[in-house]
């Protein structure tokens, strides 16, 4: 886990993805004043804001190094989220059925009321061009946790 105070400091590794490999991250969010939120607020954050950030969901900075590069570099990319799911791509409408699978699987306390046939209702619908099938193999594993799920047990 790396500290606050080390995100700036090119002398802390906080974890490698080597060239051209690529990473996807999922977050939840929860809106603050929502009686679901799991964390506190930071307790020193700034209590005034300098910038309009009336449709920012979250800002996300990343810190990375070219090989043999001695100083990183920086990206800062502010989030606005869609509130409508419908309107998201297909990509990110599949990965949250990916993800909700996945919570499903473990009978996860985070997963609310999430059923696999809402997930396999989502993924059709983000099934996208599936040149390769694998789309159509997930929504086939749904298909089969679910069978595997609803059976009696002997």
């Amino acid at each position: 886990m790396l500290n606050r105070e080390d995100f700036n400091n090119d002398q802390v590794d906080a974890g490698e993805i080597g060239s051209g490999h690529s990473v996807t991250a999922i977050y939840e969010l929860t809106p603050t004043g929502s009686a679901n939120r799991l964390t506190e607020d930071l307790r020193y954050g700034a209590k005034t804001q300098t910038t309009d950030v009336s449709d920012e969901t979250a800002f996300v900075r990343v810190r990375y190094k070219l090989p043999e590069e001695k100083e990183s570099k920086l990206i800062e990319q502010p989030v606005i989220a869609h509130t409508d799911l419908n309107k998201t791509s297909d990509d990110v409408r599949f990965s949250i059925a990916v993800a909700g699978f996945g919570q499903n699987l473990k009978d996860s306390k985070f997963r609310g009321d999430w059923s696999y046939d809402d997930i396999k209702a989502l993924a059709k619908s983000a099934r996208g061009d599936d040149d390769n099938g694998y789309r159509g193999e997930f929504i086939g594993l749904i298909n089969s946790a679910k069978s595997v799920k609803t059976e009696p047990r002997f």
